[in-house]
């Protein structure tokens, strides 16, 4: 079975003045379907680079990036905007909602750019926001919502288009603990149901709500298995002794 996200030996420098910086260094790793996989990292690990370059929002300098089986740094911007509209649900921290549309609106956007009919749009955007919680809410604008149910909001919309791949930004980053774990509990029933998820985060105690996390530092990986195993959590003392080593 071929992976769903796969990077072979994927570099991303970029030039910052007369110094070159390799924000990823030679990464490898497959991600297959129906997977729930926490990248994990500090400010600086490459976290943020490989986010990108899986939401399709970048391409490699080196190496190859394939979703799905199709090679993304071969693609122009068009088939990098369809790739992404086709395969990819983003929930992002900050939630990304727009203020002056009602909820179901929100949730219709990702489809109106696919194409589907205002019905199917209506119909389907009403089952995601039944889905996680908010059907009685949907003629609601966002500043009605608290922060909990506006997360819902985007995850709903993340789900609406059917992709492949769930790609959740530091979810929680802008929540209070009880919420964001209610957020986190919702991401492992999308999870259980059968979707692909890829969460990435600072936090190594949102990490471990995954079943696989892949620890960055410095661009690479440095830890790729159990979430639950001893290993997976490194402390920043202990990374900075290895480092030095």
């Amino acid at each position: 079975m071929s992976a769903l996200i796969e990077f072979q030996d994927v570099c991303k420098t970029y030039e910052m003045g007369d110094t070159i910086v390799r924000a990823a260094d030679h990464i490898s790793m497959k991600i297959n379907q129906g997977e729930f996989v926490a990248i994990v990292g500090q400010s600086g690990s490459g976290k943020s680079t490989c986010m990108n370059i899986i939401g399709c929002l970048d391409v490699p300098t080196s190496g190859n990036y394939l979703l799905d089986g199709r090679d993304v740094g071969k693609m122009n911007k068009n088939e990098l905007a369809e790739i992404r509209n086709e395969k990819l649900g983003f929930i992002f921290q900050q939630y990304n909602l727009l203020a002056k549309l009602t909820l179901i609106e929100n949730v219709e956007v990702p489809l109106m750019y696919a194409g589907v009919s205002r019905n199917e749009r209506r119909e389907r955007a009403k089952t995601v926001l039944e889905m996680v919680g908010l059907g009685g809410k949907t003629a609601h604008k966002p500043n009605q919502l608290s922060g909990g149910q506006q997360q819902r909001v985007s995850i709903a919309r993340a789900l609406v288009g059917e992709p492949a791949v769930i790609l959740a930004d530091e979810p929680t980053g802008a929540l209070d603990s009880h919420t964001g774990r209610e957020v986190l509990a919702l991401l492992q029933k999308l999870h259980d149901a059968g979707n692909t998820v890829v969460l990435i985060t600072h936090d190594n105690s949102i990490a471990v709500q995954a079943q696989r996390i892949i620890r960055l530092e410095d661009g690479r990986v440095v830890y790729d298995g159990d979430a639950h195993a001893p290993e997976a959590v490194v402390s920043p003392g202990a990374a900075g002794m290895r480092s030095a080593v």
